[in-house]
Parts: structure tokens; sequence; C-alpha cells
């Protein structure tokens, strides 16, 4: 099914560049770090549609997604077995699909390897590593002495339930033993946590770090059942000898409701790109021009051996200051000539992975990685070729942040949007939230502390923010000299950016959202109307709307000399917050 680790299979929530616990960046009209794009219209619709936050409800709606595109044929239960090479390049993909006793033979000019594993990209011959790197090999101070193949291990999550009476539980004999002081550093004193999480299971579960994450995966599996089991009979009926009498752990009335059978997987392969990302390129916030995504998250580190490391704590995290690049250069193969890759297999040393790893920021590579590829396909070019063409970059970059992506020291510089060239009014606004601020080519505040690098950012909330005491209608125009004929309007609406938001089932992270319902900062209800010869006329009429980013493609074939949107209700401010109009008009 779809979704990664985050699916109903795994349930992981989905982590990115905002971080968690005292490493949080998000302020508001300061430090606005989710995603964006692809990833956060994602996330607005689970938060949304479910309330209940079911692991099930996020396959489904990601499976919806996938069938309401045309142009995309999505091959479940598929899995690439192979290849067909024309010289160096990959000429066809080679996959089974068990189900149905089919093999296919998958043509395309461009391949994305986003497998994890990087299997598309093995069978291919791509360069590729694993394991940690030594220091004198990279200059990382937080690489080891010496190289080794170790690499993070897996985890397998649980679910538990609490009841209105004690519910008993008996572990299977195969399962693991522990002592207290066996998990003192992590049931006792995970980081981060105040608490035990029964409703959601513990990420510190993790082994196999030691064996080959790929090979042995089902040996992982199975000590990884293990594992859990054991936890789960330590925080049930305490260590052996030692009952916990009184329920210190507060369990006696939890029983289990699920847990997994597929570990949530953390390092396998990673490729060999035109350039590997290091430690250094993360802390320091590089610059780099051929960028496609960003990044934030901490520098994670796992001890391999996971809960045997019982004297280790499960993860030392190493602070991210500000924001970072990730470059086009590390997700194409130097000697594979059309082939990418995107997710976690991308070229980075185990160190600078730690930090690239998770969904979010993985996320933001995909859609930065599939941007490109689709200009290498339109355009013929080799992807080796486009991080070198500034042409193709600045095309793939603006084409990016059109779709709501950040890059971070971006803007709007596409010739396209007549908006640029309006005049902007509004019925009202506020200081620091004024009508112009719509044309900044910026759509997000990432100039805080914790945000974009200085001198990257601009200050400013980049948005429209109507005046609350001028109350709601509220409306924003945009004038031009000669009248226009309208193809495309684009709005990016306030979404909150700045807090998280992902579907959890650890409910001390879910109180941190607001979930289950649209983000109050956000516009529900607007008209879009053009002016026709001094007279207006609604264009479209929108009511319910909680997404960020919406595309409207006006039917009207009337010219117009001013379009303006009036917004009706928010979902939950008291004022109108608009962060940027773009306009696309016809040649004709």
């Amino acid at each position: 099914m779809l979704g990664g680790n985050a699916s109903s299979e795994v349930r992981m929530h989905i982590q990115g560049a905002n971080c968690v616990g005292r490493f949080t960046r998000g302020e508001e009209l300061t430090t606005e770090a989710r995603e964006g794009g692809i990833m956060e219209e994602i996330r607005l619709d689970i938060c949304t549609r479910n309330p209940q936050r079911s692991a099930s409800m996020l396959d489904l709606i990601l499976y919806e997604k996938c069938r309401a595109e045309p142009a995309l044929r999505l091959m479940l239960n598929t899995t690439v077995t192979g290849v067909e090479m024309a010289g160096a390049e990959i000429k066809a993909a080679l996959a089974d699909r068990q189900s149905t006793e089919d093999r296919f033979r998958i043509h395309a000019g461009v391949f994305v390897d986003c497998t994890g594993d990087g299997r598309l990209g093995l069978e291919a011959g791509a360069s590729h590593v694993e394991g940690r790197e030594s220091r004198a090999q990279t200059g990382e101070s937080l690489a080891p002495g010496t190289a080794d193949n170790a690499r993070l291990g897996s985890t397998i999550l649980l679910q538990a339930r609490r009841h209105d009476r004690p519910m008993p539980y008996t572990a299977p004999p195969w399962a693991r033993k522990f002592s207290k002081e066996d998990l003192r550093l992590r049931l006792y004193a995970a980081p981060g946590e105040e608490e035990s999480t029964h409703e959601y299971g513990y990420w510190w579960a993790e082994w196999g770090g030691t064996l080959d994450t790929v090979k042995d995966n089902e040996t992982i599996r199975d000590e990884l059942l293990a594992i859990v089991m054991g936890i789960w009979d330590h925080v049930k009926n305490g260590p052996p000898g030692a009952p916990f009498g009184d329920d210190p752990l507060n369990a006696s009335r939890w029983a289990l409701d699920w847990f997994g059978f597929l570990p949530g997987k953390r390092e396998s392969r990673r490729f060999v790109g035109l350039y590997t990302m290091t430690q250094s390129d993360i802390e320091s916030s590089r610059e780099f021009e051929d960028r496609i995504a960003f990044g934030g998250w901490l520098i994670d580190m796992h001890p391999p051996e996971g809960v045997d490391a019982r004297d280790e704590a499960p993860c030392v995290q190493h602070d991210v200051p500000r924001l970072y690049d990730i470059p086009l250069r590390s997700c194409v193969s130097p000697d594979v000539p059309n082939l990418m890759f995107a997710g976690r297999n991308i070229s980075a040393t185990h160190v600078a992975f730690a930090s690239t790893r998770v969904m979010a920021t993985c996320a933001a590579i995909g859609q930065g990685v599939g941007t490109a590829a689709a200009h290498a396909a339109g355009t013929g070019l080799s992807p080796r070729e486009l991080p070198a063409n500034g042409n193709a970059l600045h095309a793939i970059q603006q084409q990016l942040l059109r779709d709501d992506a950040y890059l971070i020291g971006s803007r709007n510089e596409d010739p396209g949007d007549t908006a640029r060239n309006a005049r902007v009014t509004a019925s009202s606004e506020q200081t620091g939230g004024e009508a112009v601020n719509i044309l900044s080519g910026q759509t997000r505040s990432v100039h805080g502390e914790r945000g974009a690098p200085p001198g990257r950012s601009e200050c400013g909330t980049h948005r429209w923010m109507s005046d609350p005491a001028a109350g709601l209608p509220a409306w924003i125009r945009l004038d031009w000299d000669e009248a226009v004929k309208l193809q495309e309007i684009r709005l990016i609406f306030d979404t909150g950016l700045h807090r998280h938001l992902t579907l959890s089932h650890h409910d001390g992270f879910t109180s941190l959202m607001k979930w289950g319902c649209p983000q109050p900062e956000t516009v529900r209800d607007y008209t879009i109307e053009g002016l026709f010869n001094e007279e207006w006329a609604a264009l479209e009429e929108v009511r319910g709307n909680y997404q960020r980013l919406r595309r409207h493609v006006p039917t009207s074939p009337r010219p117009v000399t001013a379009v303006r949107i009036r917004v009706d209700a928010t979902n939950g401010i008291d004022h109108a917050r608009i962060c940027e109009v773009r306009v696309r008009v016809t040649g004709d």
C-alpha cells in the first residue's frame, strides 16, 4: 500500500524540518518550517478528513489521490526485480506482481528510484554505499573513528488501548525478557517523552543495525516481534522476580490493539550521486545553486545495536541550527545517465543521512526530483545535465515555487505571472500584513532565529492580512492598465505552517496540533470576481476550503481589467490571510 513507514503497516508519524521536543522550530509569522507543496496537501487532507486518527484512512487518502490523476498508472503489490540496459542507460525496469502472476516491462526515458532500498539502481549497477564512513574519510566530527557496515536499525511499533477493567497479558514463550536495568534509558527515560506512550508504541524498540537490513529483514522482523512482545510483557507484568506491585507504569487496564509485522526500516543503501551531502553542509546551511528541496530535522544518531546497547541512549540528537538546502546533484547518478533517486537513498554520508532520512523531507525531495525528471523528459536533457544548466535549473525551481514547494532564498520570478504587474489594493490591511505582500515572491516567514540562514530570507509576514476591526467580508484586488484574458488563478492561503501537523497515534504529540479540523488561519469561504466593463461578476465561488494551494481556471471568455478575491469566512481567526495570488493569461 501507499505511505511507506507512515502507512497502516508501520504507523510512524511523518516528521520533517519543524523537528520535535526542545529542538522544535516554529513560531507564527516568524518561522514556518512545514514542507509545503504536495506534502502539505496530504497533511491537510488527513487532518481534516481523519479526526479519528485512523491509520487506514491515510492509506485510503493517498490511494484516492493517485486514482484522481488520469496520467498516473498505480501498480500496487508490484516489485522491481531487474532492468534492461542500453549501454549505460536503463532501457526498461522489470517488475513482478505475484498477486496476478504478471511480469511487467516498464519503458521510460528517465527513471527515479524511490524504493528506499534502492533496488532499481542496484539492478542497474549504480554506485552505492552502506554503513558508516570513518571520520578520516569524511572529516565529520560525528562519524565513527573506524568505518564499518553498521547502520540505523528497524522498529516495529504497537498500539494499545485503555479499557474499563484490568486486562491480562501473557507473553509468547519466545518473547524477550527485560529487566528495569535493561530499559532504564528507554522505557523509563526516553528522550523528549515525559511518560510511557502505550497508545503509540516505542520508537526506540530498535534492532538489526549490525545486520544487513535488506538481506536479513526477515530475521530482523522475528527478533523485533520478540523484543516488542517482551517490552509489553515488562510493561504489563514487570521484570522477572520483581513485579511492579502498584502498577507504576499505569498499564493494568491497557491491552494490545495492534502491532506491526513489517519493520519500519531506517537505513539500508545510499546511492553515490554527483555530490554527497555531509555533516558540514547540514550544520552550516550551505547554499546550493541547484537546490530542489530543504531539510531541517536533527542529526539523529542511533546505536546500531538498538535495545541491545542498553548502556547507550536510544538516540543522540544533534541540533541543526537552521533550514538547509538539498541539491539536485545528490539525487542524480553519475554512472547511470538517466537515473535519479529520491527519499532516504539519496547521496549523503551516514551522518548527513541521519537528518535527511525523515519522511517529510523525503517527500519534499520527491517533489523536487519529480519536477526535475519531468523537465528532463520534456526537454530531452539528461538528468546529469540539469544541475549545470542554468536555464533548466531556473525553470525547475520556478515550477516548484508555483506548486507551493519552498526553496531557501528562491523567489517568484515567473515571467508568465501577470499578477506581478498589477496594482494591489485591499478593503483593509494590518501593519506588516499589507496587501502588496502577496507579490513578495515568498509565501512564508522564515526569518526567525531557527529559520532560513541570514541573508537568504527577508523579514516580514509575506501575506496580506485584513484588519480585524473591519471584520469580514474583506477583499484584495489586482488591477491592470489593459484588459487581460484569464487562463489560471492560483491562491496560496495561510495554513499555520509554524505548528506540528501529522497523523500520529501518540496522544501527547497530537495535543500540540490543531487536529481533526481545518487550520484556523485558513480562508474557508471566498469568491473570485472579475471586472468586466466596470461591473463585477463572480468567476468562482468556494465554500468549505481547508487547503493551502488552490488553482482556479475561469470559464468566462471575457477579458477583465481587475480581479478581486472576496473572503467571506475563515476557519477560525477574525481576519483574512492570503500569502500569494498568481495570475496567468492567454495570449490571444
